[in-house]
């Protein structure tokens, strides 16, 4: 076990390596330039050939690279060619407001899917089962931002009761941190707590079909044992899968719904350095996206190894 995660985390540090490479390239390849983008055509050549040398555009591009990954490896991700402010600082204030979105948005969603998934499974096609199902593909077919307006006209221009734009750090009190990211949270766990009200409910019915059940059943075993004890254990196994896979999908899903509340966040941090081609930023933005969406698959795979002991990594087997 201690072998597979070291041995994932190397595999960790190459696919950040490979990501940060791409994104090198691919930001240089956009048509036109930082400085063409904030001067526009009329810009002086003095001015642009002495800001390109400040933040080393001037150089070759495998010059420009290699210092690129050298800074990296010492935690140095530049400085804001618009700003001039280091991209940690940038990426230190931005990343909270995301995260503290999609931690709440999952909290939400899996509050939400599992109790329904269970109701649904334990009253499969009968009218608490009909019910999930439906509010399950609304939520399914509605986008973030769709029900994130929904949820800003309702409850903060109707009702009044939470704010609609803007961001509350936690420093300044966790209740109005809380209602200000309550709204995007919601948007952006109701689709996520659909899917995995599907998976779970799916999952679940196959489980307690299964023939250790029914023989449990057959020996007296309690309704509430095999639920809890037996199939909901086992029934987690691919919905862990999924629910991992859709909490990256909710990092990235937070970018809309940023613009929708008015959220200065990465989402909204990253479409702005694009559109002026702020090379370090989107760099920075990108990476660190990428570098959670890998530590969610290592938490993932890890999960397994609680939920079924029975499964082993590395040759560590617990049978």
């Amino acid at each position: 076990m201690k072998r597979y995660a070291l041995a994932r985390l190397g595999q960790s540090v190459v696919l950040v390596w490979l990501v940060s490479t791409i994104v090198f390239f691919w930001v240089r390849l956009l048509p036109g330039g930082p400085f063409q983008t904030m001067f526009g055509q009329q810009a002086n050549p003095a001015v642009v050939e002495k800001m390109a040398a400040e933040f080393g555009l001037n150089q070759p591009l495998y010059l420009q690279y290699l210092d690129w990954m050298s800074n990296l490896v010492l935690l140095d991700w530049g400085r804001s060619i618009t700003s001039g402010e280091q991209v940690t600082s940038i990426l230190l204030q931005a990343a909270p407001k995301s995260i503290s979105i999609a931690v709440l948005g999952a909290v939400i969603g899996l509050s939400l899917a599992f109790p329904a998934a269970i109701i649904s499974a334990t009253h499969k096609d009968r009218l608490p089962d009909i019910v999930s199902t439906v509010i399950a593909y609304m939520g399914l077919s509605m986008p973030g931002f769709f029900i994130g307006i929904l949820l800003a006209l309702v409850f903060g221009v109707y009702l009044g009761w939470l704010p609609v734009f803007g961001y509350t750090p936690p420093s300044e009190g966790v209740i109005p941190w809380l209602k200000s990211v309550v709204l995007p949270a919601t948007a952006v766990g109701l689709p996520y707590g659909a899917v995995v009200l599907r998976i779970t409910r799916s999952s679940l019915i196959d489980t307690l079909d299964a023939p250790y059940l029914k023989t449990a059943r057959a020996k007296g075993v309690g309704s509430r044992v095999r639920l809890y004890k037996h199939a909901l254990q086992n029934a987690l196994l691919p919905v862990v899968t999924i629910a991992g896979i859709q909490f990256g999908i909710i990092v990235v899903g937070t970018v809309t719904v940023e613009f929708v509340f008015g959220i200065n966040a990465l989402g909204r941090l990253l479409v702005e350095s694009i559109l002026q081609r702020n090379y370090p930023v989107t760099q920075g933005v990108i990476i660190l996206i990428a570098a959670m969406m890998i530590l969610i698959n290592i938490v993932v795979d890890l999960t397994y190894t609680v939920l079924d002991p029975q499964i082993s990594y590395g040759g560590d087997s617990r049978r």
